[in-house]
């Protein structure tokens, strides 16, 4: 199973669009997806049209409780199960305060559900606390959406120090694997200058193990209004807007993941039914 962290300690960079979109990319390539929601917004739960019943189980109680991923996940499309979130995701650091291994909870849980899968992929919170570190705990590669303007850069150091760190104390594998600029207007100045920028930041093969290798993806995410009203109506890009920029550049972005992060990664032929987890 290859795993992906979708993560921005910024908020209103495109990283909830990129999580869905990603996901069900992948999903239309053949892979089974497993998207987990570790934001307590819900925002890809309900961008996906999930709506979480009373008495159900979600993130939170995978987290917290006594649920399995088996238990939790609930089929949205072919090959593309999702984990829910809730708002009680919001106290999960004082629900877990004192308790040993708490920052790896997740991967314990993922591990014994990881042969129903070929990819995860993890929307994180727009923080650097304890949900996101359980998504770095488990994950293989860090995507990180960034909008290209100046401020959004200034929080790429805090997002690879907690990465360097996350490699050396918890999870070895853990890499950035690449930056995908998001919002992108081709037309402008500022995008222009700010994705050089970025990836003459990465050219210089200087830094860290778990980030220097890092690329600034090809594919840019174009600024699109059918993006923002995908969400409105429980629908990916792909079901809402086919034909649209968005659709295609999520499609190109998924073929650059897949050539990036999964190499070994099982291909199969779209499903024309439900797989659900055993």
């Amino acid at each position: 199973m290859r795993s992906i962290a979708v993560a921005n300690q910024k908020g209103g960079v495109g990283k909830t669009t990129t999580s869905v979109n990603l996901a069900v990319a992948l999903a239309r390539q053949g892979g089974r997806v497993c998207l987990v929601d570790l934001d307590s917004q819900a925002h890809a739960t309900l961008h996906l049209g999930v709506t979480v019943e009373d008495g159900l189980p979600t993130a939170y109680d995978v987290l917290v409780g006594d649920a399995s991923i088996a238990d939790a996940v609930t089929p949205v499309c072919d090959n593309l199960h999702v984990l829910p979130s809730h708002i009680d995701l919001s106290a999960v650091e004082i629900a877990l305060a004192g308790r040993a291994g708490r920052e790896a909870i997740l991967r314990s849980k993922m591990e014994a559900a990881s042969a129903a899968f070929d990819w995860l992929v993890i929307d994180c919170p727009p923080s650097l606390g304890l949900l996101s570190l359980n998504a770095m705990a488990t994950a293989e590669h860090v995507l990180l959406p960034l909008q290209p303007h100046f401020l959004a850069l200034h929080g790429l150091s805090k997002l690879l120090d907690t990465i360097q760190l996350v490699s050396e104390h918890v999870n070895p594998r853990l890499r950035l694997l690449g930056v995908v600029l998001c919002m992108y207007e081709a037309g402008t100045r500022l995008a222009t200058e700010v994705g050089r920028d970025v990836q003459g930041f990465f050219a210089t093969g200087d830094g860290h193990p778990s980030w220097r290798d890092a690329r600034v993806f090809d594919t840019k995410i174009r600024r699109n209004i059918r993006l923002a009203e995908a969400p409105s109506f429980g629908q990916s890009i792909f079901d809402y807007a086919a034909d649209s920029n968005g659709a295609e550049d999520y499609a190109a972005l998924a073929a650059e993941v897949i050539a990036a992060a999964g190499a070994g990664a099982e291909s199969r032929p779209a499903a024309s039914h439900h797989r659900r987890v055993a």
